[in-house]
């Protein structure tokens, strides 16, 4: 079991929707300091202004993107006072592949792939010698399943899927104690996903009910968390039915693959 309380915790994407919560839920059960980067310098500086555990909040403006500022703010917080890494920072662009810019491409996948490598490449070594330490990577159901309009989102989530299992099993082939934990949640109802229309089956997932599932896991050295309870059954579904009927039961029934049509997302 991952002890939150006494921890030192890093999260990034922590200003807003569920990084905000999960700063809190860590807050709440006793962690000794939370470490919040996010490029939002305004609410960053409200949330820990109104916050009751202000003293133990660190913000800094990094922009995840940016190998340098990566640096910069490791060596500013020491590496070897990071107990636990949430790596939570994401965008999405939400339109047809045509419609993608270069720009668009390189700044999905540097942000929802490229950081989570540089930042755990950065902590890793320090965890490793104390031989204590816990990452957690928010990846995406999208990481399991194709959807349109949303190609390059896709692609960096299924990349972060196979880094982190793959660190995982290495940890594991050398009796590490870290932990790695993937989390693959579906929609969440933030305004990342404004917009977007699922089946009940497949419910948009509440903000709240996502920061205490993903801390939780962590607590109880889960190996993958996902939500709804409907993301358990795809990779069974994909595994087991041929495309054309996986695309049936997933795009037309559950009308996953028309989820995005309405996508608005943050401005």
């Amino acid at each position: 079991m991952t002890k939150i309380a006494g921890k030192k915790i890093l999260i990034t994407g922590g200003a807003g929707g569920i990084g905000r919560l999960m700063v809190k839920e860590v807050l709440n059960r006793g962690a000794e300091r939370v470490y919040l980067w996010d490029i939002l310098d305004k609410e960053m500086d409200e949330f820990r202004s109104a916050s009751p555990h202000s003293e133990k909040i660190v913000t800094r403006r990094v922009d995840v993107s940016k190998k340098e500022q990566l640096v910069e703010g490791i060596g500013a917080i020491g590496a070897e006072n990071v107990d636990i890494l949430i790596n939570n920072a994401g965008v999405v662009t939400g339109r047809e592949f045509c419609e993608h810019t270069h720009q668009d491409i390189d700044r999905t996948m540097a942000i929802n792939t490229n950081a989570l490598m540089h930042l755990t490449l950065l902590v890793m070594p320090a965890m490793q010698k104390r031989g204590e330490g816990h990452i957690v990577n928010i990846a995406s159901a999208a990481g399991l399943i194709g959807n349109p309009r949303m190609s390059v989102y896709a692609a960096s989530k299924w990349a972060v899927i196979g880094w982190s299992d793959s660190v995982r099993l290495e940890l594991e082939k050398a009796g590490s104690p870290l932990r790695i934990t993937t989390v693959t949640p579906s929609y969440i109802d933030t305004e990342m996903f404004k917009g977007v229309k699922t089946h009940a089956i497949s419910p948009v997932v509440k903000p709240e009910q996502a920061a205490k599932k993903v801390i939780r896991g962590i607590e109880r050295n889960k190996i993958v968390v996902r939500m709804p309870a409907s993301v358990y059954l795809l990779p069974i579904f994909k595994g087991l039915l041929p495309i054309r009927w996986f695309d049936v039961v997933v795009g037309r029934f559950l009308r996953v693959y028309r989820s995005m049509d309405g996508f608005k997302g943050k401005n």
